[in-house]
């Protein structure tokens, strides 16, 4: 019975930095309002971001690395217009998880899976 739980663990753990990397899709974004701020697309290392605003020079898309915790933001508008550096994978009590992106001063957006 010990070794069945053992092994059930080790197998969780194992698993747990694979759920922490569950990063890539869209993700609907609100600001430190909670208004509506745009859509966050993530695949692989490339990132696209719709503003809700027209004409937003955050829109567009850009490049990031993959972290256990999150992403860093290389380039794009996010990076260049609001001074996004990373994106932080936070739990959330409706969602499971979220992404809170961050500038160097504070949290500017809140990310919910979509």
């Amino acid at each position: 019975m010990r070794r069945i739980a053992l092994i059930a663990s080790l197998l969780a753990l194992s698993a747990t930095p694979t759920f922490a990397q569950n990063f890539e899709g869209n993700w609907g974004c609100r600001d430190a309002t909670a208004s509506k701020a745009g859509i966050l697309t993530i695949y692989g290392s490339v990132y696209g971001f719709a503003s809700t605003t027209p004409g937003d020079a955050s829109s567009g898309t850009g490049t990031i690395t993959g972290y256990q915790d999150g992403v860093g933001f290389n380039d794009g508008g996010l990076k260049a217009t609001r001074a996004i550096q990373a994106g932080r994978i936070v739990p959330d009590p409706n969602y499971g998880v979220a992404i809170q992106l961050e500038t160097s001063d504070a949290i500017v957006m809140l990310c919910t899976p979509r």
